[in-house]
């Protein structure tokens, strides 16, 4: 449709519609289960959509639903968007939201891809975005046409339990691929819209406790989280989500000054804002800030939320008093309900609100997306330790043994925000990788020899190790989400994994102490979704691959990374701590005195293994780091360009990382942070020269009050040792 034209039905529509059937547009349900709500059935939000109208539901693609199957789905939201366009009064269609975090992984036979941890250990754009296109396509197979997701989300605590849905600890890496994420959203040939989230600062949690109080100073937040939504709010998306949690005292549901002033009038977001599920209730139950549910509505407007996402029925009868006695002006109601029409009819809804499960099986998980998906595993596979070159195994050996929690079991692989029952997902387990992979000669043997907390059988273990050529022992966490639940899934909330446990259980230690012992040359790859302190294992064990969660076919990919039929190439995207203790661990931090002298002091910055650190089975060098000019204008950019050299006896990919720091500024500013990065393939012998256009504002100085300048003075560029200076003139 012109976009005039509809922009007409969208004001023709606004004309006609009563208070209550707008304000019905403004909320939102489910089918499932939903703590502190009611279970609800398709029965039951059939029955909303007709009446009061409700514009949103999420009848699947979330864990609380039961409906998972992919034929299902689409019956469901074929029989929603009937009951909405062919039984209202206005016929006005439904928005069907899905959870996106790595994949349509809510729903059977999709694609499911490495969290987003992993898919930033490969620094590739070019990736994100056909991860985003092939997500797209799955979601719009199935009804649904809007992704919760990308996650802008920095995440500087690595107990906080959603820190696998980001993309790391460095603010340009994670607004940089979460805009990639979107693009190739938008890209694709369906139509399917974008909500990022959470606005405007979540990832520092007090405690590591998720949705607990982010208390930081306006320049930090600016700095640290704020710039990770820059870039895809450039790129233009339909939807943000504002965060759980309070920041300096106010929650983000109920600040103007976040939702308005700064991502409305700053920043210039022009879409709609959705609540997270139960942010507006939140106000009241939990932040207090609200003493009625009726309040936490109003507040929620007045900041600047369109949509609640659970409202249903109160919430729309409350906006219809709100309006009605005066409290809330009508024009309010009409500028979200414009947005939300207006994003219904940029979808196509309004001409073609139904989908043909007749081609389902041409889109959900084809061999093309599932391609795309272990590509991604691949390029994710980030070698912390290869002592001896241990690793590659060969292929051919007599035995090969597999051991550990997570070796055989796919709901784990997978990890949270998405089916959890390992019968819901195909996919390739790390033992059904090893052997698809080895030789036809090679015996595989296999016992478990722990659970994720519990012992198993670990004498059994030991004594197949020992006969063993090689052991490969498979660890981490199991399936979870937020806060370490939901718990019929990974069991009580004291045991592992949680919050205040970075190391590994007791039964997953003793297994890998007892596998070593043997003296069988062992690999241990970590399947998890945080890193875990483990500074036994990097003393005592020779290899050492971080898996992150790889996605349903990630077995694939550890097994050909460890026999060496792919080239290890992740970089980490986020520090690993040598102890809970040692936290805050994180690249980018901000230096301080040491007044009793440097030697005195332990190091700032001393992790177990550092961001951006990541083997290869090749070597590279870099030579003459050089910049293009040696001053550059505040509003300027240099190109900086590097020689990499592949000087190894194999080809591989390596991801390129630019560090830049401040000589002097008017305000703190971090030690060293990522300012730029690309990925490059090399055949062996191969040089190539890798070119960085870095804009002046990669070193922006943030004031107290959260202004952003650009400072006159020397700023140095470093990549692999290798270091330039730069200067940034005075614009005056």
């Amino acid at each position: 449709m012109h976009a005039d034209d509809a922009d007409s039905r969208v004001e023709a529509l606004l004309d006609e519609m009563t208070l209550r059937e707008k304000a019905a547009q403004l909320a939102g349900t489910y089918v499932g289960e939903m703590a502190g709500h009611p279970t609800q059935t398709v029965d039951e939000v059939e029955a909303l959509v007709r009446d009061p109208g409700i514009g949103f539901a999420t009848p699947f693609g979330f864990g609380g639903s039961p409906h998972t199957g992919s034929k299902e789905v689409v019956d469901i939201a074929n029989r929603l968007q009937r009951a909405a366009v062919e039984e209202t009064r206005l016929g006005i269609p439904l928005l069907i939201p899905v959870d996106t975090i790595h994949g349509h992984a809510y729903v059977q036979n999709t694609t499911v891809f490495p969290h987003n941890l992993g898919l930033a250990a490969t620094r590739n754009r070019a990736l994100l975005e056909r991860v985003g296109t092939t997500t797209a396509r799955e979601v719009a197979a199935t009804g649904a046409r809007l992704s919760y997701g990308p996650t802008c989300d920095v995440a500087r605590d690595p107990r906080w339990g959603r820190t696998f849905e980001t993309f790391g600890e460095s603010p340009l890496l994670c607004g940089e691929l979460a805009a990639a994420k979107s693009r190739g959203v938008h890209d694709a040939d369906v139509d399917v819209a974008t909500m990022a989230k959470h606005f405007p600062a979540y990832g520092e949690p007090e405690r590591g406790e998720d949705t607990a109080p982010v208390d930081r100073s306006l320049s930090s937040l600016r700095r640290d989280f704020v710039r990770a939504f820059e870039p895809i709010l450039e790129e233009g998306l339909e939807g943000i989500m504002p965060s759980y949690n309070s920041i300096n005292g106010e929650p983000s549901h109920g600040s103007s000054y976040w939702l308005t002033d700064v991502l409305r009038e700053e920043l210039g977001f022009d879409g709609y804002v959705a609540s997270d599920w139960n942010g507006v209730r939140m106000l009241h139950e939990d932040h207090r800030v609200a003493e009625s549910m009726r309040e936490a509505i109003r507040q929620s407007m007045a900041a600047g939320v369109d949509v609640h996402s659970l409202g249903s029925v109160d919430h729309t009868d409350h906006v219809v008093g709100l309006v009605e006695s005066g409290e809330v002006d009508e024009s309010v109601v009409d500028e979200s309900v414009r947005r939300v029409l207006e994003l219904k009819a940029d979808l196509g809804l309004f001409e073609d609100p139904y989908v043909d499960a007749e081609g389902l099986d041409d889109v959900l998980g084809t061999d093309a997306h599932r391609e795309t998906a272990l590509d991604a595993a691949r390029q994710s596979m980030t070698l912390l330790q290869n002592d001896d070159d241990l690793l590659p195994f060969d292929p051919d050996a007599d035995e090969v043994f597999v051991t550990g929690p997570n070796a055989d079991a796919l709901s784990n692989q997978v990890g949270g925000w998405s089916v959890s029952k390992d019968d819901e997902v195909t996919g390739i387990s790390v033992r059904d990788g090893i052997e698809s992979v080895v030789g036809d000669d090679t015996t595989v043997t296999y016992e478990q020899g722990a659970g994720i907390d519990e012992p198993v059988d670990v004498e059994a273990a030991v004594a197949a190790a020992e006969s063993a050529d090689v052991a490969v022992v498979v660890l981490g966490e199991n399936w979870y989400i937020h806060e370490f639940g939901v718990q019929e899934i990974t069991g009580p909330t004291d045991r592992f994994p949680k919050r205040t446990q970075l190391t590994l259980p007791d039964a997953q230690q003793d297994l890998l102490e007892a596998i070593v012992e043997t003296e069988t040359p062992t690999a241990l790859v970590f399947i998890t979704g945080r890193p875990l302190a483990t500074p036994w294992a990097e003393a005592n064990v020779p290899a050492i691959l971080q898996a992150y969660y790889p996605g349903a076919d990630g077995g694939r990919a550890v097994a050909e990374t460890l026999f060496g039929y792919t080239n290890p190439s992740g970089k980490l995207p986020i520090s690993v701590p040598r102890s809970t203790g040692h936290l805050p661990t994180r690249h980018n931090h901000l230096p301080n005195p040491t007044p009793i002298g440097r030697e005195e002091h332990e190091p700032s910055y001393d992790p177990l293994w550092a961001f951006g650190h990541g083997l290869s089975y090749t070597d590279f060098e870099y030579r003459d780091l050089s910049l293009s000019a040696e001053t550059v204008d505040p509003d300027g950019s240099v190109t900086v360009g590097v020689d990499v050299a592949n000087v190894g006896d194999r080809a591989g990919d390596e991801a390129v990382q630019l560090f830049g720091s401040r000589e002097y500024s008017s305000t703190v500013t971090p030690v060293r942070e990522l300012v730029a990065f690309e990925r490059v393939s090399l055949d062996a012998g191969e040089t190539a020269t890798v070119e960085f256009d870095l804009p002046a504002s990669a070193f922006s100085v943030f004031h107290p009050d959260g202004s952003r300048v650009v400072e006159a003075g020397t700023v140095t560029v470093e990549c692999e040792g290798s270091t330039a200076s730069l200067t940034i003139a005075d614009d005056g």
